[in-house]
């Protein structure tokens, strides 16, 4: 009766382990060939130079008034009240060009996730599909690494490719 009971116990335990079915996809790959990423990336791109541009103009505006400050400075036409007083402009000017430095960096961020979600969204919703088309318990993501061996048949980034049209 034990050995009975034993040899059904791993009998459901085999058959449950067979009916599970995993994969593994390297998300960082699949996004780096997607038409959508690369057309967000460019995006992007004219973007971030739209506000370095102005940030240029910022930084060559205060270098000019800089230039002048040390020449006015140095030829000994300003009083030390109107040195403080331009100190002090320089000073407030360099503050809102590192102000303007955090903004566009927060600017990029945000335009970023903004590009990047519905891609992404489209993206986990096709895998989503295609595994419970095909039955997997578990899909795994080998860009992260947490994958030490799977079988070639497994891999599914030919299959979301077909599916996500690229």
């Amino acid at each position: 009766m034990r050995n009975l009971l034993t040899f059904i116990f791993i009998a459901l335990i085999t058959v449950g382990a067979q009916a599970q079915k995993f994969g593994y996809i390297s998300s960082q790959d699949l996004l780096l060939q997607s038409p959508e990423i690369k057309a967000a990336d460019s995006e992007l791109t004219t973007f971030q130079n739209q506000l370095i541009s102005s940030g240029e103009s910022m930084v060559a505006e205060f270098e000019a008034k800089y230039k002048k400050y040390l020449e006015e400075a140095n030829s000994g036409t300003l009083s030390q009240v109107q040195m403080q007083q331009k100190e002090t402009t320089l000073s407030q000017a360099q503050q809102e060009i590192q102000a303007y430095e955090v903004q566009v960096q927060n600017q990029i961020i945000e335009k970023r996730a903004a590009l990047y979600k519905p891609i992404l969204d489209k993206i986990k919703a096709e895998l989503d599909a295609y595994a419970k088309e095909n039955n997997y318990t578990m899909i795994f993501d080998s860009s992260a690494g947490g994958i030490l061996h799977a079988l070639p048949g497994d891999d599914l980034m030919d299959a979301m490719k077909t599916r996500l049209g690229f």
